[in-house]
This record gives structure tokens, C-alpha cells and sequence, in this order.
């Protein structure tokens, strides 16, 4: 059982002895995982929803509860802030990485006003736990539950962060800090319609996604790279992706998939193409 000692899963175990036999059995709906390292900001209020709904790309305004997720951009639409939402009726509950709870926190008690919502950080009350099942659009599906307080899986394996990020690469789910730098927008990585409703009201970053997506133009896309499996070493999140010797992007998170070999997500420019020849660190890439 090896621990995560950096980054994002920090504190997470990284497996429990065979990653792929965990691989496996989070594909075939027989895994689960205790996620409790990552962070959770808890916003209580009758006006919670409607308030999330005016900060965030979501449309929470008419949400029955359960689980979506969602993003707070900067006034010219980069990403700022990414989560799982949980509400429960009561509550909403936002999920995030490690060190991510604090400025979260702070820029939403910035923004109270006058609302009736109050703002706490809930990482030592609850826990995330990713149950049994097969994965969902969330990389779910979750359960939030008092922390110290994990159910039994008498028929599942428990997985470590190689599995899940392995599966999250494979699925091309972006995550703040690995596949985002400074200047990205939503419409680069895939979150039109998922993280980013386009059908509602106006939110901080709006008219930047709105004008990028009439237009159909985003400057940069994600990708699913294959890398050049008879190197040992992988390369390092955030190195550049390379074509002809010159830079057309940056890697995020890199996988060992039990099946695909060696994967990453990559953030290149629009106008590289599919059929391109890439190198990362000196490793032959293809776009998949």
C-alpha cells in the first residue's frame, strides 16, 4: 500500500498492491475507494441554491438535489474554482481538491451579501466515498457520509488514486490544476453542457464561454495522448507537447492503464491535428 505524498490526492493511497487488478474491477462496477483526503465547503441557507446558481456555470436555481458539479470562473472566463455538488435538502456540499477549500471559501463569503446562506469548511465532518457501480459522468458514483464513519463492500475491492486516475484519464474528465493552467476556459476541455450549463442566467466568465462557443473556436482542445510505451519513466504533468521541435501544448495527468499502456490528457492548440507527430519529454505521443 503506497500513499500519495504530492499534489492534488495528497494523503490518498496510491494502490493497495496490484493497480491493475483495481483497474479491472472499477471497469467492471466491483470497486470502491475512500476519498476522504479531499476537501468539502458546506453551504447551508435558504438561498443556497439560488445563489450557486448566480456564481456558477451550473443551473441550480429549480436543482431537486443529489449529484451534478460545477465551476467558478473570473471575469474573463478562466477557471478558477472546479467541485462536485452534493444538496441534500438542506445543505449543498462542494467537493474539492486538496488545498482548494480555503480560497473557495473565501471568495464565496465575499460574494454573501445579503443572502441567507452560511459558508463552513466540512472536511473534518463528512467524507467522500466513490461506491460500488459503474462509473457516471461524475466519475461517481459517490456517497457522502460522516467522516470516520466508511460503509462495508463485502463484494467490491477498495482502489487507490492510480485506478481512479487511470479510469478519469481514459474517460477525458479534466481537473483543475492538471489539465487547466492561468488562461483556460471551459469550452477547451469538454465541460460545455456538463460542468457548464449554457441555458441560464448571466454568471461572472459568461459572455467569454457564450461568445467562444457561437463562435466554434476555442485557441486550445483536449486530447487523449498514447505514449510510447518502451520508455520507463513518464513524463511530468505540465511538461510540453512537442511537434517538429516546437511547442503546441502541455501534458496533464499521465495513466498506466491496464489495457491502453501508457495515457495522458493533453491541452494542445486547435490546429493540431489528429494524425499529428508528437513527443512529450522526448516520447512519441499520437493523439487517440
Amino acid at each position: 500500500m503506497l500513499q500519495v505524498t504530492e499534489g492534488p490526492d495528497r494523503g490518498a493511497t496510491l494502490h493497495f498492491g496490484d493497480p491493475f487488478k483495481e483497474q479491472k474491477a472499477l471497469a467492471a462496477g466491483t470497486a470502491w475507494a475512500d476519498l476522504s483526503h479531499l476537501e468539502i465547503v458546506a453551504i447551508k441557507g435558504v438561498d443556497r441554491l439560488r445563489w450557486l446558481h448566480d456564481l456558477t456555470t451550473q443551473h441550480l436555481e429549480s436543482f431537486n438535489g443529489g449529484w451534478t458539479n460545477g465551476l467558478i470562473l473570473d471575469h474573463l472566463g478562466h477557471i478558477k474554482h472546479q467541485f462536485l455538488i452534493f444538496d441534500d435538502g438542506e445543505t449543498s456540499w462542494l467537493i474539492v481538491d486538496v488545498n482548494r477549500a480555503a480560497p473557495l471559501m473565501d471568495y464565496l463569503n465575499k460574494m454573501r451579501f445579503t443572502m441567507r446562506v452560511e459558508v463552513r469548511d466540512a472536511s473534518l465532518e463528512k467524507s467522500l466515498i466513490r461506491i460500488p457501480g459503474a462509473t457516471d459522468d461524475l466519475g461517481g458514483p459517490f456517497q457522502l457520509v460522516d467522516r470516520g464513519a466508511i460503509p462495508e463492500f463485502p463484494d467490491a475491492i477498495q482502489v487507490g488514486i492510480w485506478a481512479l486516475e487511470a479510469e478519469r484519464v481514459e474517460s477525458m474528465r479534466p481537473r483543475i490544476g492538471l489539465e487547466t493552467d492561468h488562461k483556460s476556459i471551459p469550452n477547451e476541455i469538454g465541460l460545455l453542457n456538463k460542468s457548464v450549463h449554457l441555458n441560464k442566467g448571466c454568471y461572472r466568465g459568461q459572455e467569454t464561454v457564450a461568445k467562444v462557443n457561437n463562435l466554434g473556436q476555442p485557441p486550445r482542445k483536449l486530447v487523449l495522448l498514447h505514449l510510447d510505451g518502451s520508455d520507463v519513466d513518464l513524463p511530468a504533468i505540465g511538461a510540453d507537447i512537442e511537434r517538429d521541435g516546437i511547442k503546441v501544448g502541455f501534458i496533464g495527468t499521465v495513466a498506466r492503464h491496464h489495457e491502453l499502456g501508457n495515457i495522458a490528457l493533453g491541452i494542445v492548440k486547435r490546429n493540431v491535428e489528429a494524425d499529428s507527430a508528437l513527443t512529450v519529454a522526448g516520447i512519441a505521443a499520437k493523439i487517440n
